[in-house]
C-alpha cells in the first residue's frame, strides 16, 4: 500500500478541533501511513530547513519555520496579496510585485529541497493550494517520478483575468508537472483547460486529459465535502445544546438569521449587510422580527486590504443598527472573533435563515456545515450565492446574486415566510447530498484517480 506525502502550506496537527480537510487527510495518512508537510507558521532569522517531526494520533506532521523575508513576499505577498484576489477575480485589488514572485519561486524551492528527501519511490504525493503551484515541478527537477497530484481549493479565474498576472505562463506551465489536478467545479476545469488551448497550444483529449508536448495531465472536478454525519453529532453535544439555548434566549422570538465567514473581501461581507439593510427598508412590518448574528473572524491582519474591510463593516454595521435599531432591538450583532466547531453547530442550529453569500468562492463549507446543523422536523432555509463553488451541488438552497441588493432582500423575505413543507422538502434533498459528497467520498475519488494514472503519464 503507498503512503500518502499530503503538502500544503498549514499543516494541522492530530490533536485538537480542526475542519473537514484535516479530518480527511488525517484519516488518510492513519490508513495509508505518510507524511504531512508544511510551514509551522513560526517565523526564524533564516531559514535552515530544519524539520521538526511530530506524531500525534497516528498522524506524522514535518514542518519548517521561515524567515522573515520568506514571509513577507511567498505568503503576505505573491500568495495573498497578488493570487488571491486575482484568482477571487478582484484584479483591482492585486499587488504584481517582482520581489514577490521572486520569494513565492524561492519559497517553493526550499520546500522542494526540503521534503523530497523524505519522499519513498512508491508514495502517492498530494500538493494543496496556490501557495504551490511550483512545488511539483520543483520536485521533478529534484528526481521525483512519484505520481504527484494537486488540488487547488479556490476558483480558476477566466482566461482574460489570469492574463493580467506577469507570471501567468510560467505558473500554468509548472502545473503541468502534476499528474492530476483537481478543481472544485467543472467551471475552474474549464477555465484552466481555456488557459492553456488558447495560450500555450495545448489539446484536450478524451475530456479530461490535458496535452502539451510531452506531458499530459489528468484533470478532475472533484467538490470537496464535510464530515455530515460528525457535524451533525457535534449539535447534539453538551456545547451546542447550551449555546442553541442561549442563542434561542437572546433573541426573545425573534428569527436569528446567520453568517459566518473570514473577514474577506471574497465573502460578500460588505455586499450582504446592505442587502440586509435593503430588507429592513422595504419591510418595516417585519423588520423587528430578525436578528443578524454576523460572525466574522480577522485574517491576514497586516495586509492592507483586510484592514479595509474590518473599517468598512464596521462603519456600516453601525449606520445600519444607528437607523434602524429600537431600544429593546438592534438589527445587526456584529462578532469580530472565532468559535470552537460544537459552538458554531449550536448557533447554526438556532438560527432560522443561513446567509452564505460569497462574491466569488472554491467552494465554501459553511453551507454544508449549516445544512447538516439542522433539525429535520424543523430546518432553517440557506440563503447560498450562486457564484460559490457549493451551489452547483446546492440548487435547492435559495440562489441569489450577491451583488443584488434587492435581491437578496427578497430571498430573505422568502425565506422567512415559507411554509415547514417547502423547507423540509428543500433540506432534505441538501442534506442527502451534502451527506452522499461528504469529505471522504472527495478524498476517496482524487486519491483513486491518482493512483489510477498511468505509467506512461509520469
Amino acid at each position: 500500500m503507498s503512503r500518502i506525502i499530503v503538502i500544503s502550506n498549514r499543516v494541522s496537527t492530530g490533536g485538537g478541533a480542526h475542519g473537514g480537510l484535516a479530518t480527511a487527510l488525517h484519516a488518510a495518512l492513519r490508513e495509508n501511513g505518510g507524511i504531512w508537510f508544511g510551514w509551522s507558521g513560526e517565523r526564524v532569522e533564516q531559514f535552515t530547513g530544519l524539520i521538526n517531526f511530530q506524531r500525534e494520533n497516528g498522524v506524522t506532521t514535518a514542518t519548517v519555520d521561515l524567515d522573515d523575508h520568506d514571509i513577507e513576499e511567498y505568503y503576505n505577498g505573491y500568495a495573498n496579496r497578488t493570487l488571491w484576489p486575482l484568482f477571487h477575480y478582484r484584479i483591482d485589488l492585486a499587488e504584481y510585485e517582482r520581489d514577490f514572485a521572486g520569494g513565492y519561486q524561492r519559497t517553493n524551492k526550499r520546500f522542494a529541497d526540503t521534503v523530497s528527501p523524505l519522499i519513498e519511490p512508491e508514495d502517492l504525493v498530494w500538493v494543496h493550494d496556490y501557495h504551490m503551484f511550483p512545488l511539483g515541478a520543483e520536485l521533478r527537477k529534484r528526481g521525483v517520478r512519484n505520481r504527484i497530484g494537486f488540488f487547488l481549493h479556490i476558483p480558476w479565474p477566466p482566461r482574460r483575468l489570469l492574463v493580467t498576472l506577469p507570471e501567468a505562463e510560467e505558473l500554468v506551465k509548472a502545473l503541468l508537472a502534476y499528474d492530476l489536478i483537481g478543481f472544485h467545479t467543472p467551471e475552474w476545469v474549464e477555465s484552466f483547460c481555456d488557459y492553456v488551448c488558447h495560450e500555450l497550444g495545448g489539446t484536450l483529449e478524451g475530456g479530461n486529459e490535458l496535452v502539451l508536448g510531452k506531458r499530459r495531465v489528468r484533470l478532475i472536478a472533484c467538490p470537496i465535502g464535510i464530515d455530515a454525519a460528525e457535524f451533525a453529532k457535534l449539535t447534539e453535544s453538551d456545547t451546542a445544546r447550551q449555546t442553541f439555548e442561549r442563542v434561542r434566549e437572546s433573541v426573545v422570538g425573534r428569527a436569528l438569521i446567520v453568517g459566518v465567514d473570514r473577514l474577506d473581501y471574497s465573502k460578500g461581507l460588505e455586499e450582504r449587510f446592505l442587502g440586509y439593510e435593503r430588507f429592513l427598508t422595504d419591510n418595516p412590518e417585519e423588520r423587528k422580527e430578525v436578528v443578524l448574528l454576523q460572525i466574522a473572524p480577522p485574517s491576514r491582519a497586516s495586509v492592507d486590504s483586510y484592514q479595509r474591510i474590518r473599517s468598512t463593516l464596521e462603519g456600516l454595521a453601525g449606520r445600519i443598527n444607528g437607523a434602524h435599531a429600537a431600544l429593546d432591538w438592534v438589527p445587526i450583532r456584529y462578532v469580530n472573533q472565532g468559535y470552537p466547531r460544537d459552538v458554531l453547530a449550536g448557533v447554526y442550529r438556532a438560527s432560522k435563515i443561513g446567509l452564505v453569500t460569497p462574491l466569488r468562492d472554491g467552494m465554501n463549507l459553511v453551507a454544508k456545515e449549516y445544512v447538516a446543523a439542522q433539525d429535520p422536523e424543523d430546518p432553517g432555509v440557506l440563503i447560498l450565492s450562486r457564484f460559490a463553488g457549493a451551489a452547483e451541488q446546492m440548487p435547492d438552497a435559495l440562489l441569489v446574486n450577491p451583488y443584488s441588493a434587492e435581491e437578496m432582500s427578497d430571498a430573505i423575505r422568502q425565506a422567512l415566510i415559507m411554509p415547514r413543507e417547502e423547507r423540509i422538502r428543500r433540506w432534505e434533498t441538501l442534506i442527502r447530498d451534502v451527506q452522499e459528497q461528504d469529505v471522504v467520498w472527495w478524498r476517496t475519488q482524487f486519491t483513486e484517480a491518482l493512483k489510477a494514472v498511468p505509467e506512461r503519464a509520469r
